[in-house]
């Protein structure tokens, strides 16, 4: 079975979020009066590989696994690891805050974890700090460096954001000429009642007009399905390079071929919407089958909508749009 929606578009990637629970409390992420989801709404993991399992008969060749921080689960290395034993043909991905997982690195290099996403907003301590109210900086840069030694590619993820983040540019793009990594900055994203406001919004434009004060750019033609969304430039004298998502100055709906599962089994098609699908009671309701759970999916799927248009009502003052919280989505 092939996923595709009502434009056209196919899907063939899934995020699935593993845990809401995070070590850190980053200002974007988590607000001061979010709740974590009671621990018995929480997928199990055989629930979760269940999943993994009809979503490869549906096309699904690229799986990515976050949270919250999917480390701070207990027994994820054993889930990653059945995994890639039960689909080693899918293309799986890790997202992680980094501040776990040094002494891991060993471990998920023998397992076949070949590629992480690392998110990291700041290389000044202080200002990890502030943004995370956590002082991490120096294990998210050590696991850095002992993925790089153990052949792990890692993609540095940073939201940017103005009066935090945009006097660091210079250092970011210094990081990626000196770190054979791709340093991506990712636009600050409406979500959530306390995100409304756009001070922090730094454009992907405004950040390559800013990069090339530091360096010489160049765009590189790559594949969509290798970097997704991301606009990719060459760093002259660099090892690694610079990377642009934009999903609110430009967006790529029309190129979207993904979907999302949280952590307590609810289907998102669509970043910004808050539309979803439950998936949890399917799964622990013994008279549904594995083809009731594809038929959620199919039909969600073919109802996926294009997320620009919400942002434009969301914009306009439209309640009930983009109100859900990054942490509660997974990243």
């Amino acid at each position: 079975m092939v996923l595709t929606d009502k434009i056209g578009r196919t899907v063939s990637y899934l995020r699935l979020s593993v845990t809401d629970r995070c070590n850190l409390r980053c200002m974007y992420c988590v607000t001061k009066d979010f709740q974590f989801i009671p621990h018995p709404n929480i997928l199990r993991y055989e629930e979760m590989l269940r999943l993994v399992d009809i979503a490869a008969t549906m096309n699904i060749t690229k799986l990515r696994l976050t949270g919250g921080e999917p480390f701070a689960r207990r027994g994820f290395m054993d889930f990653i690891a059945a995994v890639m034993k039960n689909h080693p043909e899918l293309d799986l991905r890790i997202t992680t805050n980094g501040t776990l997982i040094e002494p891991l690195v060993p471990e998920l290099k023998k397992i076949g974890v070949n590629r992480l996403n690392i998110s990291l907003d700041t290389l000044d301590r202080e200002t990890f700090k502030e943004v995370t109210g956590r002082d991490h900086l120096n294990d998210v840069l050590a696991t850095i460096e002992a993925c790089l030694s153990a052949g792990i590619k890692i993609k540095v993820n940073a939201v940017a954001m103005k009066g935090i983040n945009d006097k660091e540019l210079g250092s970011f793009i210094d990081f990626a000429k000196e770190n054979p990594i791709d340093m991506r900055f990712i636009e600050f994203m409406p979500m959530g009642d306390d995100t409304k406001s756009d001070s922090r919004f730094w454009s992907a434009d405004d950040i390559l007009e800013q990069g090339r004060q530091h360096a010489a750019l160049e765009k590189i033609k790559v594949r969509p399905e290798n970097h997704g969304p991301a606009r990719m430039y060459s760093i002259e004298g660099g090892k690694g390079r610079l990377g642009l998502i934009s999903p609110v100055s430009s967006h790529f709906c029309a190129t979207c071929n993904r979907l999302r599962i949280t952590s307590d089994g609810q289907l998102r098609t669509c970043l910004f919407s808050d539309k979803t699908y439950g998936l949890r009671e399917i799964l622990r309701n013994p008279d549904m089958d594995d083809d009731a759970v594809r038929m959620v999916i199919a039909e969600a799927t073919m109802d996926k909508p294009l997320g620009y248009h919400l942002l434009e009502q969301r914009s306009s003052g439209c309640e009930g749009v983009c109100e859900t919280q990054m942490s509660a989505i997974g990243g």
